[in-house]
């Protein structure tokens, strides 16, 4: 499990030393104020995401969290503030985990398009044995019509899904379809029209007998 060591609240320690505003609470917990290492912060989110959890070394001790909130600067989007929710000893979490797509498919590699249906997967369990992310392999995919749904991955132990239907299409294979390009029509050219047939009609107009 990944740590981070906090400090207390101290006039002089702000970003410009390499340090965020941060505070920790939870159902046992009262909201602590505290200032966390820029760098370490950024390393541990990082690594561990908002899905798994961390310990953090205060002054008073350790305690067992995950990352709640995390304020962005919106230009720069770098962490000026993070909320950190400590859990008590055996509670259970719901967490959405992000899916990570490897291997190859031999459905993509004879002309299919691989479609990503779902990008995470809402699961429970305790902190301590939720994974980070949930690797899918795509090899399965070995048809035009392949199907992985969520049932078809397999969890850790302790880990359970949380209001998420096992017949959900995880990914999938679409056939590719061929583009098709309509040929602009041809402008027609008026004035050429135009000039023709007055040049028709002048040379008509030669061709008669003159009246008696």
């Amino acid at each position: 499990m990944m740590q981070i060591t906090t400090a207390p609240r101290a006039p002089k320690e702000t970003k410009k030393d390499g340090f965020i505003p941060a505070v920790y609470y939870g159902a046992q917990q009262a909201s602590t104020p505290i200032f966390i290492d820029f760098i370490e912060f950024k390393k541990v989110l990082a690594d561990a995401g908002e899905s798994s959890s961390i310990t953090l070394v205060t002054e008073h001790g350790n305690e067992v969290a995950m990352i709640q909130d995390v304020q962005l600067d919106p230009v720069r989007s770098n962490p000026i503030h993070v909320d950190f929710y400590v859990l008590e000893k055996g509670q259970k979490v719901h967490v959405k985990t992000p899916i990570v797509f490897v291997g190859e498919s031999q459905a993509v590699k004879e002309g299919g398009v691989f479609v990503k249906v779902m990008h995470e997967l809402s699961v429970e369990g305790e902190p301590s044995k939720l994974p980070h992310e949930f690797s899918v392999d795509i090899s399965a995919l070995v048809a035009k019509d392949s199907v992985i749904h969520v049932k078809d991955l397999i969890l850790p132990n302790g880990v359970e899904l949380y209001h998420v239907n096992g017949e959900d299409v995880v990914a999938s294979i679409s056939e590719a379809r061929e583009e098709v390009i309509e040929e602009a029509p041809v402008a027609t050219d008026l004035s050429a029209i135009e000039v023709e047939a007055k040049g028709k009609k002048e040379e008509g107009e030669a061709e008669a007998p003159a009246a008696e």
